[in-house]
């Protein structure tokens, strides 16, 4: 039978038959809504509520004045009532009431704790508000609020209490290490006895969290488990959406009532199909599935799945805490630094009772960035502290989910999680097009040849110029060579999970490589080369400058502290890089992994100014950038004024003194600013044309300076072929004319001209 062609609402997205429905819809279709719509002032209440999902509270329009404490936090709040689809009647905040206040005074009659309650719920409703002394006093109250003997009676306040922790958990990760851990596990620890409480309630059920009990009236034979399935934030027996599920996959909108229930293993599996094609990962009541059964752990698709065992018949309460962050356990020896999930489930018993087994299997959930390396299967340790992995082993089925199976003491609580270590999958690049090869090489050999020309024609220049000018060629020679020949990295890691035998709880989120090759090597190389190759391109500049500035010439003092600044300040910014970011165990501190080069992203991907490409290149690379460009302009400035007093035989041509600025822009590497562009340009088109004109400058650069410094003055006696090539020569060679009128002798007025020919 061939499905029908289902037509998604509101939304929805059709994705292998079925329709992928946002947090707001549900149905075949996404005909069927899943909240409360937008509710203005009536008689009943004076506030104004926004659309918001079943289940979850709505934060008031209407907020606190500016001249109060609370100023911008929401005058109330609302709960989205599952059943009836309207908001509950709303819970109202005094603006001058402080989580300080409250928890330092939590006494009072059932309603004044209800208000108290609602009122910590309100003050925790905006996560970046949250300090970290806010959320210390937000734990100590929740921590209170479900301690009481009456909350089990109480609804309303575990309602708001669970609200208020799921809000905690979407707090700044950075805050927690300064929160009082303490006080956290308290709370945890009390989570623990309320998933335990004489009355299920489905309606303790949050974005970040939520919290379960299986209720003993049911006994659990030997041998039996009790199995609780996740990809967001429900508890609901999975027999009773059997039909819906089944319709959802077979594309019928109606089924008939005598259908067959199926057996609970065939529902598990439904509800993982229908979970993995979901929009979000938002925890919501039809997300998670809870009841008992003999499967074994199923190889569909799962975000978390548990399996409690028991050895022996069981007529008692079994409860679960689901945690969508592990924000709450803090951990010493684990480290994360990727933006990765780590959900935390935690499964209890009533006193004098321990389990005999625990399975459970989370699938990786990242992007496709990165990829699975290795996990630890944990528990929290209230006496440590922290994650021990002491009586779990781990295992990776064959449908990729990483299973773990802990037989710990005996023990009548505990909470879970899955830490794991992922590889990013990284780009490497490709070999060298045949263009940029091209390029270095004929740049390479130009460059030779200007040197030897340098070095054999020296005398008619004199020393500070030849030097200049061989060091220029020297180091951008051997910066080609290295770009050519190390700039891809000969060790590649290919991103297949490496899963130990040991279950040892790891470092970090993040799987480092030990540094391996000579990747590292190059990369230090071809930042030092080509930092000295500006570094001289400026000193060059400089010397133009000083050359303007002095009739007599350079300074004799400057090609020592050429010699000096030319090698040894790009050394000094590369040891710098090296010793402040490189380490044998973490190369990419200093490096790139996917090509030889400086390491410029952070963990997010992303661009990052603490990176050594910004501070080890692009920093000094723009102030000498910079430096040249006033160079050049002061030099064209001045080549290109006309002196009204002089002959116009004394004129330079406006062709000889374009050339000249373009020699040396040449020189001085301007073309480099290109890159910069580049940097700062979005537009998909112009990005391009950017990148091809400079790849063509900078591959060829050194064919450029073969033609404007050495095939220019070899062929000099030859005008007719170089009359559209003549460029001025960079001033070594002076000609001084001093004229007085009248052809007077003794006038004491005079003007005097300096024609400069550059070599």
């Amino acid at each position: 039978m061939t499905k029908p062609n289902l037509v998604c609402e509101n939304k929805g997205t059709l994705l292998n038959g079925i329709c992928l429905c946002p947090d707001d819809w549900t149905g075949t279709t996404c005909n069927i809504s899943n909240f409360c719509p937008e509710q203005n002032p009536t008689q009943t209440s004076e506030f104004t509520f926004p659309k918001t999902v079943l289940g979850q509270f709505a934060s008031s329009v209407e907020r606190c004045p500016s001249n109060t404490p609370n100023a911008g936090i929401a005058k109330a709040s609302a709960l989205c009532n599952r059943s009836t689809h309207l908001f509950d009647p709303p819970n109202t905040l005094e603006c001058g009431l402080t989580l300080d206040t409250i928890n330092n005074d939590l006494s009072g009659g059932q309603a004044n704790v209800l208000k108290l309650a609602s009122s910590t719920q309100i003050l925790t409703s905006i996560p970046e508000r949250l300090t970290a002394h806010n959320i210390t006093n937000a734990v100590k109250i929740t921590n209170i609020l479900l301690s009481r003997n009456e909350t089990a009676q109480s609804t309303d306040i575990a309602v708001s209490a669970v609200a208020t922790v799921s809000q905690l958990l979407s707090a700044g990760h950075g805050m927690y290490f300064s929160v009082n851990q303490t006080a956290i596990n308290e709370l945890t620890q009390t989570l623990q006895k309320l998933s335990l409480r004489e009355e299920s309630n489905p309606l303790l059920v949050q974005p970040n969290m939520a919290v379960l009990s299986l209720m003993g009236q049911t006994p659990i034979r030997q041998n039996d488990s009790v199995t609780l399935r996740s990809s967001g934030m429900s508890f609901h027996d999975c027999s009773t959406n059997t039909k819906r599920e089944r319709r959802q996959l077979n594309g019928n909108s109606r089924a008939e009532e005598e259908e067959p229930r199926m057996t609970l293993y065939e529902c598990f599996a439904l509800v993982a199909r229908i979970r993995e094609e979901r929009q979000s990962d938002t925890f919501l009541p039809d997300r998670i599935k809870l009841d008992t059964t003999q499967a074994e752990i199923s190889k569909d698709s799962i975000d978390l799945q548990m399996k409690v065992n028991f050895s022996e018949d069981f007529d008692k309460d079994v409860g679960f805490v689901l945690y969508d962050s592990d924000q709450f356990f803090q951990t010493k020896s684990f480290q994360p630094s990727l933006d990765t999930k780590r959900r935390v489930i935690s499964a209890n018993l009533q006193e004098n009772l321990g389990f005999d087994h625990i399975e459970f299997a989370v699938t990786p959930s990242v992007d496709s960035t990165l990829s699975l390396n290795d996990f630890a299967c944990v528990f929290w340790s209230y006496t440590k502290n922290d994650w021990s992995p002491e009586g779990c082993t781990k295992t990776m089925n064959p449908s990729g989910h990483a299973v773990c199976s802990c037989q710990p003491k005996k023990f009548e609580s505990a909470n879970f999680a899955i830490l794991m270590t992922f590889d990013i999958n990284y780009q490497y690049s490709e070999a060298l097009h045949w263009i940029s090869i091209t390029g270095c090489a004929l740049s390479v050999l130009g460059l030779s040849v200007t040197a030897g020309y340098q070095i054999k024609t020296r005398k008619s220049r004199g020393g500070s110029p030849t030097l200049l000018m061989v060091n220029i060629c020297m180091s951008m020679t051997v910066f080609y060579l290295l770009f050519i020949f190390g700039i891809n990295n000969p060790v590649q890691h290919l991103s297949v999970a490496k899963l130990s035998d040991q279950n040892i709880v790891p470092e970090s989120d993040h799987h480092k490589y030990p540094d391996e090759g000579p990747c590292t090597a190059f990369t230090a190389l071809l930042q030092y080369f080509l930092l000295a190759t500006f570094t001289w391109n400026t000193l060059y500049g400089i010397n133009v400058f000083l050359l303007f500035k002095n009739v007599s010439g350079t300074p004799p003092w400057f090609p020592k502290v050429s010699l000096a600044t030319g090698w040894v300040l790009p050394a000094v910014i590369v040891g710098i890089s090296l010793g402040s970011t490189y380490s044998v165990k973490d190369p990419l501190g200093y490096r790139q992994e996917e090509f030889c080069w400086l390491a410029s992203l952070d963990h997010k991907q992303k661009f990052s100014m603490g990176k050594p490409m910004f501070w080890g290149f692009l920093l000094p690379l723009m102030l000498m950038l910079l430096s040249n460009m006033a160079i050049l302009v002061h030099f064209s400035h001045n080549i290109c004024r006309t002196n009204p007093n002089l002959n116009r035989s004394w004129k330079t041509p406006l062709k000889k003194k374009i050339l000249s600025s373009f020699s040396l822009a040449v020189m001085l590497g301007l073309s480099w600013v290109t890159g910069y562009i580049l940097i700062i340009t979005h537009e998909t088109n112009l990005k391009l044309i950017l990148s091809v004109v400079f790849c063509l400058l900078n591959t060829t650069q050194g064919v450029q300076i073969l033609i404007l410094f050495t095939l220019r003055p070899l062929l000099n006696s030859n005008p007719a072929f170089l009359d559209s090539l003549r460029a001025l020569n960079i001033g070594f060679h002076r000609k001084t004319f001093f004229l007085w009128k009248n052809k007077k002798p003794e006038s004491n007025e005079s003007y005097k001209s300096t024609d400069y020919e550059l070599s």
